[in-house]
């Protein structure tokens, strides 16, 4: 019975170490892992609302935030050729960009439910038209339904004069109650206000 203890006990322990070791190896990146060259940001508003929150300097509600992934210029030549004019583009790179708005609210006057929703833009030289459409967790366009669409809004190009290297997307606090959201990238911004 003795032996019978000793060699169970013995069976366990190798099976701990094998499981502890392979667990260990498949959850921990390896050093072949290259750094994604889009790297995943987020925007809030009101403007850094993680931080005033935990510093307990909130002094107003939590209404949006955008999750995206960042491309790069690296030198190319951007709009009319990398992102195609009158083609839907996921407003960023790798998932499509994501809204999600804790209250009702409006965009550019118009109103919108709380939710969350993907950002999508028909990019022209002169104008996007920023799209909210109710399919999430997408990656890319490449299934964009314009049935699931909520809101369509439609905002000028204004050129910058420098250039942004690393797409951005950004809420401001406006004037009145609420905020702009801007995309910048090269040296295009457009700006989208969005009211409680």
């Amino acid at each position: 019975m003795k032996k019978i203890a000793v060699l169970a006990g013995f069976l366990l322990s190798v099976a701990l170490v094998r499981a502890q070791s392979t667990g260990g190896a498949e959850q921990t990146p390896t050093a072949q892992s290259p750094l994604d060259s889009s790297p995943l940001d987020m925007t809030y508003y009101p403007v850094d609302y993680p931080v005033l929150k935990i510093q307990d300097k909130v002094s107003e509600p939590l209404i949006a935030r955008v999750v995206y992934s960042r491309p790069q210029k690296r030198g190319r030549r951007l709009f009319g050729e990398l992102v195609n004019y009158g083609q839907v583009w996921r407003l960023g790179a790798n998932e499509a960009t994501e809204i999600e708005f804790f209250r009702d609210v409006k965009v550019d006057g118009k109103a919108i439910k709380k939710g969350r929703y993907t950002l999508y833009a028909l990019v022209d030289s002169d104008k996007w038209t920023i799209i909210f459409n109710k399919e999430t967790d997408t990656w890319g366009a490449f299934r964009y339904d314009s049935s699931k669409d909520v809101l369509r809004v439609s905002e000028p190009v204004e050129k910058q004069s420098g250039v942004t290297e690393i797409f951005s997307i950004a809420f401001r606090k406006a004037a009145k109650k609420g905020a702009v959201l801007s995309f910048s990238w090269d040296d295009v911004l457009v700006k989208l206000p969005v009211e409680r």
